[in-house]
């Protein structure tokens, strides 16, 4: 078995936890990212999320239904092989799949923790994926559309693409520049909101 298992899987499960987003809009003038209501937490989610550090990598295929506090997250390999469940709701997250089996936690970064060892701050993908800042220190860079297409914020480079005039992304790059030079890379593709 590929070093993929338990880490990469757990690592791109915990990643999507708090990927939220709203439905794209169909309205011939959408909306500007700053009437986007705060509270856009019901939805599903279907894409592709790819891990790569510098020891590991793999990818998976996710499906996410959010439903305000609560959320289902199913990821899954090529022909739905390897598939893993993780289910959150406020104070308890847990992820289960063969490979790891059940795995607890209060927090999506602390069930990362415990996966891995590894550390990222997993619960700013909740505002990245929704085209906004996670914290107000954050630096933002916006195209002439006046999107955000960069976040600098707590030591990761989150850059976001955009299908032609829509006002979310449908990818966000997410890197961590390592003190040994190397990166933490994480990639999100959003293929239906």
């Amino acid at each position: 078995m590929r070093i993929f298992s338990k880490f990469s899987l757990t690592l791109i499960a915990t990643s999507t936890l708090v990927l939220t987003g709203c439905q794209q809009f169909t309205q011939p003038q959408a909306p500007s990212v700053s009437q986007i209501p705060e509270a856009a937490n019901n939805f599903n989610l279907q894409g592709k999320i790819g891990v790569k550090t510098p020891g590991q990598s793999g990818s998976a295929f996710f499906t996410w239904v959010q439903q305000q506090d609560e959320f289902d997250i199913e990821l899954s390999g090529i022909l739905g092989v390897g598939k893993t469940q993780i289910s959150g709701t406020p104070g308890q997250v847990t992820l289960n799949s063969a490979k790891t089996g059940l795995i607890q936690a209060e927090t999506p970064e602390e069930l990362l923790q415990r996966a891995t060892g590894w550390q990222a701050p997993i619960t700013h993908l909740v505002d990245w994926v929704q085209a906004k800042p996670a914290t107000t220190q954050a630096k933002i860079s916006k195209d002439e559309s006046n999107r955000p297409i960069q976040f600098l914020e707590d030591g990761w480079t989150v850059n976001l693409s955009y299908n032609a005039q829509a006002q979310l992304p449908n990818k966000l790059i997410l890197k961590q520049t390592l003190e040994s030079g190397q990166e933490n890379r994480i990639t999100m593709v959003i293929q239906n909101r």
